[in-house]
């Protein structure tokens, strides 16, 4: 079992905390570097934490867990319109990330007004390959409740937003949980009430993904995604290639690896991950995302020896 953590501090010796983790057997998820400040996101195995702390404050930097590291969240907004999308849709973005979260943002083609609002089936299946989505809605409870369509199949965890403090869950049919305080605000999200409801937001995002470990833990897959992701890494020499952020990025059940489907699958099928081809323990498909590649992994019960 794998431990995700945030480590803050110089670029000075930083070499050295990502030596103690390949050396832990652990790794690095992601590495944001500042000017002079460095961001890593990392898995070590539980055990060997307090040796991660120690190394931390002999370079003078912060470790802190990072329970949303190695996910993927969709961030989704009715529309891309100034009046929806800009302001709580990516403060909220922004404060997931700093739980360790790698998040999207996708705006609906169709999402205007609770009356003409729709989603397409490309948008649904969009949605589904993260590994949870939070539904940045508006400020009136009738107009929330008006838009339960678009979630309402939706067939991984959903967190809806809006500004009303409290709304029962079974007026939300399809909806995990909800948070008030994050309605249509015209401005940054930095007040006092706005921070605590951002704060109950991680609590509700963290929970959820939690149960899908626990979920998961009843039917695991062979290998974790971290590892299926530093395989690939690795053994793809495309990937050096590739300069958008997190190249390979982690989920839960897999990885989403930013090569175009068509050139480089049949490659990614041959990657080896322990002892496995990681085309015979996964399922690999083009992404509805630029025409990515979705790895997702298949649990031990589907794999037949």
């Amino acid at each position: 079992m794998y431990e995700t953590l945030t480590y803050q501090g110089g670029v000075h010796r930083h070499e050295e905390m990502k030596e103690l983790i390949e050396d832990l057997g652990g790794f690095v998820l992601q590495e944001n570097m500042l000017q002079m400040d460095l961001i890593l996101t990392l898995a070590v195995p539980i055990e060997d934490v307090d040796k991660v702390r120690e190394k931390a404050k002999e370079l003078l930097g912060k470790i802190k867990v990072a329970p949303m590291a190695g996910t993927e969240i969709a961030i989704v907004s009715p529309t891309l319109a100034r009046h929806h999308l800009p302001h709580s849709a990516c403060d909220i973005s922004e404060y997931l990330r700093r739980y360790g979260a790698k998040d999207n943002m996708i705006g609906l083609a169709r999402g205007a007004g609770k009356g003409i609002s729709r989603i397409s089936e490309d948008e649904k299946r969009l949605i589904e390959e993260h590994d949870l989505a939070v539904f940045a809605l508006g400020s009136f409870e009738q107009c929330i409740k008006d838009k339960v369509h678009l979630f309402s199949d939706i067939k991984i965890p959903v967190v809806v937003t809006g500004s009303p403090e409290e709304i029962d869950l079974r007026d939300l049919p399809g909806a995990d949980a909800y948070v008030g305080g994050l309605g249509r605000i015209p401005r940054r999200l930095k007040r006092g009430e706005d921070i605590r409801a951002l704060r109950k937001l991680v609590e509700v995002v963290e929970g959820l993904l939690d149960q899908r470990r626990r979920d998961m833990a009843a039917d695991p897959p062979l290998v974790p995604s971290i590892l299926v992701k530093s395989e690939i890494e690795n053994q793809v020499p495309a990937i050096k290639e590739v300069y958008s952020p997190t190249p390979v990025t982690s989920q839960l059940d897999g990885v989403r690896v930013k090569l175009n489907y068509d050139l480089h699958h049949e490659e990614i099928a041959e990657v080896r991950v322990s002892d496995y081809r990681l085309g015979d323990i996964s399922e690999i498909r083009k992404s509805m995302m630029y025409d990515y590649i979705l790895v997702k992994l298949l649990p031990e019960s589907s794999i037949i020896q």
